[in-house]
């Protein structure tokens, strides 16, 4: 007996589940404060990576919310191997990437190298793009903005080894 009432239950609810669909809602948004912590074990993730700034800015540009991208404050902490693409030397193997910085910094957003990574890989100052500032330490720069109320988002880069219609 209590199987058939588990059944006849299951049924029940699963029948109204189906008949149920998502919807679109459209939250109250403000302008954003973020400081992305850009740490990747490969330059050429730096494409996926700096999707996650236009997954961000795009939405937020369009209707209803209309925002101006200098309405944005965006901070991004590179420390990875990807700082390799913001030296002057790499322009040619790097240049649709820093050209994508370069629009970015145009609306507004911050790209910060920090100076450890960039002893590691012997940089030094003047050996990165303009639009670039070096600071002392990713970490502390990080905590730095996230004291300051900033949110924090951590661009994960995996490689896709299926594809979408393979996952679904």
């Amino acid at each position: 007996m209590l199987k058939i009432t588990v059944l006849i239950l299951t049924l029940f609810f699963s029948t109204d589940a189906i008949a149920e669909q998502a919807k679109m809602v459209m939250p109250e948004y403000q302008p954003p404060k973020v400081v992305y912590d850009v740490f990747l074990d490969d330059p050429a993730k730096l494409d996926s990576a700096l999707y996650w700034i236009r997954a961000l800015m795009n939405p937020l540009t369009e209707s209803p919310y209309d925002m101006v991208p200098e309405s944005m404050d965006i901070k991004v902490v590179i420390h990875g191997t990807e700082i390799v693409a913001l030296a002057k030397k790499n322009y040619e193997k790097y240049r649709d990437q820093v050209e994508r910085m370069r629009y970015y910094d145009t609306l507004g957003v911050e790209f910060k190298v920090c100076g450890l990574a960039a002893h590691d890989f012997g940089y030094e100052v003047e050996d990165f793009q303009p639009f670039v500032d070096v600071v002392p330490s990713a970490f502390t720069e990080l905590v730095h903005w996230q004291q300051q109320g900033y949110a924090l988002i951590v661009p994960q880069v995996f490689i896709r080894t299926k594809s979408i219609e393979d996952i679904r």
